[in-house]
């Protein structure tokens, strides 16, 4: 196993790496985010990328997916934890819960979200009927569940295109659609995982209510503020689950 791990908002770094490698890599599909660092961890090989670079640069809309998921397969990788910092919906995701979630609904639009460009011999059909590996998403429940925190891993991640936060409205929708959280990164990402047979779960922190949603019933606006604060709670929380991770067989 070569493991990666794509950080953005939540896991903006890995910290305390070991002997880190920076990989600057060209890719036939365009610039990645940023480099890539490799490192061991326990014995495992590891790689890390943050979507949006190191310096938050990047809108979700605007990251190049396929550059920096065809880097990852040009770095041998082979399986995929994908870290994203998302909005509680339903009643059981309120801020600071951990969401593995199985489903997902992608509501993006203009994105490259395929490496099938027209120049293949045959479109490649995915079966996406599970986006997620269930192998990965139970070595990864093991790991959060090490570090005694409490995980829910039957949730649909709603995909939308952001950067813009949803309205109220939008948010019931995404509830009678069945969307348990909202994001909105996991989505290409997951699907060119698929195409280039790299095994790809995402690992999901709440980090407020979505409009409308919980104390936000009765707020006018979503706290910044309370957000960066969870955010940074999150990242004290998420170095043990990387190296429960790690250890496992």
């Amino acid at each position: 196993m070569k493991l990666a791990f794509i950080g953005g908002s939540l896991l903006g770094a890995i910290d305390g790496l070991p002997e880190t490698i920076d990989e600057n890599l060209k890719t036939p599909f365009g610039q990645p985010s940023d480099s890539y660092l490799t490192a061991d961890i326990n014995g495992l090989d590891v790689v890390y990328i943050n979507r949006h670079g190191r310096l938050h640069t990047i809108a979700p809309h605007q990251i190049n997916y396929r550059a920096n998921m065809f880097g990852l397969k040009m770095l041998e990788v082979t399986h995929i934890i994908a870290v994203t910092a998302v909005g509680g919906i339903t009643d059981k995701m309120p801020p600071m819960q951990w969401v593995i979630p199985d489903q997902i609904i992608d509501y993006t639009y203009g994105r490259m979200q395929t490496y099938n460009d027209g120049d293949e011999n045959k479109v490649n059909h995915i079966d996406f009927s599970y986006p997620f590996n269930d192998d990965l998403r139970k070595r990864l429940q093991d790991a959060v569940e090490d570090n005694n925190h409490k995980c829910i891993t039957q949730a649909t991640y709603g995909a939308t295109q952001g950067p813009r936060l949803e309205t109220i409205a939008e948010v019931k929708k995404l509830e009678r659609d069945g969307c348990d959280i909202v994001g909105m990164t996991a989505m290409p990402e997951a699907a060119l995982a698929r195409e280039l047979e790299m095994d790809y779960a995402t690992l999901s922190l709440v980090v407020n209510w979505a409009a409308g949603k919980g104390l936000q019933k009765a707020a006018e606006t979503i706290s910044m503020e309370e957000i960066k604060r969870r955010i940074s709670e999150g990242n004290s929380q998420i170095s043990k689950i990387i190296d429960a991770l790690a250890v496992k067989p």
